[in-house]
């Protein structure tokens, strides 16, 4: 871990003045002086990526949304900080210890694209984030940081989707977190005229007009905070950490089958396995057999341990970076329960727009869960095999693509890991739980134990509904 943190503050900056006494401010003030161009131009310059999951370049998104300035209305800038990926904790982590660092960058950002006002989409579950955030923009504000930008909190649903970028857009603009259709740029918060309707029917942002609506800028907490880095410090300090591709620094998340649990920073390009055991100690029993990178990217099995974190050497090794939330599996893992576990978070979390993805994918849980209970048949085998193929089709998000990439990858790597539960050699095993952490206490993630008894409507019912999330927010019912 890095011993002069760059975003994770080792200790909690509990007011404004702590911000200042450590250097704070100084990123408002170099925008100031630089003017908007040539701040995008300056967070173009550092390489820093999105630290959301994608990796998508900051520096090209601002200036794809300064670019598509409405001449109307001003345009936002919204920070995701609605974090539900499981094994992640990151974001909140950051927001406890400085979340005047995060603000400072959004206020960077909303100089830099031309936004009147700022908004943090949050989890409303998230009271001690929420509370911190409040204050700290209360001092922001008294401070004559926030003169001609509004800054907000909105409190979202508790689902995943909450934190895919376009549904977090549309719980802003007070509808149900289901992703929509949009253009490169993400459209305004509030409703634009649309020329169609998402399979769940509600109003969408289309691409025609491209300036009729002013665009909106999102960037995940993580990111801003870097921003403020860049704007005190110039891209040469932040490329000073990491690789070319991927400079900076990375905040990581351990949890799953090791010592402890715990959120560290490192610089980009430190191997996994190093991660892994500074952060959790190593496996809690025997060695690390695999390792999920959220539920957003195929397993990595232990040959792959000593890839470095970057998003291209992830890639290449059949993964992803992701939201750099690790959940290690050890030698006493069933890994048929956790494909089960998997397959059931994401079946359950998807919103039913797209049929397949709900359809297929609670086919997946079921079929999954009976390998896992020893109750499955050879045929069983061959109905996943089918069901991974169509789960996205026509997906109009990354969700269903997730459930065909950790579990492919899981029947890719670790074959004899369910066959052994359909041969009856193996006993049935525990579930395994896969579900967005509430806290981290005591060197201990704490999982939301609500998760298993979610069911597929996102009710919490005694029996599933039959119905989508879609389909039942949207009649009311």
């Amino acid at each position: 871990m890095l011993t002069d943190p760059r975003v994770l503050d080792t200790e909690p900056a509990r007011t404004l003045d702590d911000h200042l006494d450590r250097g704070g401010g100084r990123a408002l003030a170099a925008a100031h002086s630089l003017g908007a161009p040539a701040v995008i131009d300056e967070v173009d310059a550092s390489g820093l990526r999105g630290r959301g999951g994608a990796g998508f370049p900051t520096g090209r998104k601002w200036r794809t949304v300064a670019e598509n300035a409405s001449p109307a209305r001003d345009a936002t800038v919204v920070v995701n900080a609605a974090e539900g990926e499981p094994g992640t904790f990151k974001d909140r982590a950051i927001l406890r210890a400085n979340p005047y660092r995060v603000i400072e960058g959004a206020l960077v950002a909303a100089g830099a694209v031309g936004a009147g006002t700022v908004v943090f989409g949050v989890k409303a579950t998230f009271r001690r984030e929420i509370e911190r955030l409040r204050a700290a923009i209360a001092e922001v504000h008294d401070a004559g940081w926030t003169e001609s930008v509004g800054v907000a909190v909105v409190e979202g649903p508790g689902e995943y989707l909450f934190g895919e970028e376009t549904a977090l857009l549309e719980v802003l603009a007070g509808r149900p977190p289901f992703p929509r259709l949009a253009p490169p740029f993400r459209q305004g918060v509030d409703d634009v005229a649309s020329r169609s309707k998402s399979p769940a029917r509600l109003d969408m942002a289309g691409p025609e007009d491209a300036t009729a609506a002013a665009p909106t800028l999102v960037n995940n907490a993580e990111t801003m905070a870097n921003v403020a880095g860049i704007l005190a410090e110039g891209p040469s300090w932040f490329r000073r950490l990491g690789t070319a591709e991927s400079p900076g620094t990375i905040v990581c998340t351990i949890t799953g089958h090791t010592r402890r649990h715990g959120v560290g920073e490192f610089a980009l390009g430190t191997p996994l396995r190093q991660v892994i055991d500074e952060v959790g100690g190593g496996a809690a029993s025997g060695s690390v057999v695999a390792v999920l990178s959220g539920v957003a990217n195929a397993l990595l099995p232990a040959s792959h341990l000593d890839t470095p974190l970057t998003y291209e050497h992830l890639q290449a090794a059949g993964s992803g970076l992701g939201s750099a939330g690790f959940i290690v599996f050890d030698e006493a893992t069933d890994l048929a329960a956790v494909a089960a576990g998997v397959s059931r978070f994401l079946a359950v979390e998807s919103c039913g727009q797209c049929t397949p993805c709900k359809q297929d994918g609670l086919a997946l849980s079921d079929l999954l869960d009976g390998v896992r209970r020893s109750e499955a048949v050879e045929h069983d085998l061959e109905l996943v095999a089918d069901r991974l193929r169509t789960v996205a089709d026509e997906s109009r998000c990354y969700l269903a693509q997730q459930h065909e990439l950790v579990v492919g990858s899981l029947l890719r790597l670790f074959p004899d890991a369910l066959r052994a539960h359909v041969g009856g050699s193996a006993p049935p095993a525990e579930p395994e739980s896969i579900a967005p952490i509430l806290d981290l206490v005591d060197g201990r993630a704490v999982l939301d134990e609500a998760q298993p008894a979610k069911q597929p409507d996102w009710t919490r019912d005694d029996s599933y509904s039959g119905q989508s999330p879609a389909d039942r927010l949207v009649s009311g019912r």
